[in-house]
């Protein structure tokens, strides 16, 4: 197979990388560019652990193609924190409990970041909605909810 290259900004870096045709984005981003916060889970885009932001939507990154990414911009988990501090849905996350085994932690978070990007102050359902393609196995769905409830109402108290 031939090889491709593609640039891609990720966490507001840009990248130049050579792909093979049919290599998916959370390989690239998890071998070519070490950010293991992308999980690969089922690859079939169900469980939502491999969820990124790309161009601004919440995608599987087990589905998208390297290629169709080119010239797009990415968030990953990674990017969340800002000179070395956490966002504060990750802080929330921590506070209220909502990570356990951590598996789906990094599409809940971008899931949530991009509604409260979109959506400050979401509705219990809004937010719901928001993270319904992203499967907790351990179930800790109302620790979630209540964690991103939090940053949206401190979001509030803050004016934004």
């Amino acid at each position: 197979m031939s090889k491709e290259k593609i640039q891609i900004e990720v966490n507001g870096k840009v990248a130049v990388l050579e792909v093979e045709s049919d290599e998916l984005l959370v390989d690239v981003l998890r071998k070519n560019l070490g950010l293991m916060g992308t999980k690969a889970g089922c690859r079939a885009g169900e469980c939502g652990a491999c969820s990124v932001i790309l161009n601004g939507k919440v995608v599987p990154s087990c589905l998208i193609p390297a290629m169709k990414a080119d010239g797009g911009k990415i968030t990953t988990v990674e990017g969340l924190e800002e000179d070395g501090k956490l966002h504060p849905l990750q802080r929330a996350f921590v506070e209220k409990g909502a990570i356990q085994c951590g598996f789906c932690t990094p599409g809940m978070l971008l899931s949530a970041k991009n509604l409260l990007d979109q959506n400050p102050h979401p509705t219990l359902e809004e937010i719901k909605t928001a993270i319904s393609g992203v499967l907790c196995r351990c179930t800790g769905y109302q620790k979630i909810l209540h964690a991103i409830q939090e940053t949206s109402e401190t979001m509030k108290d803050r004016g934004v």
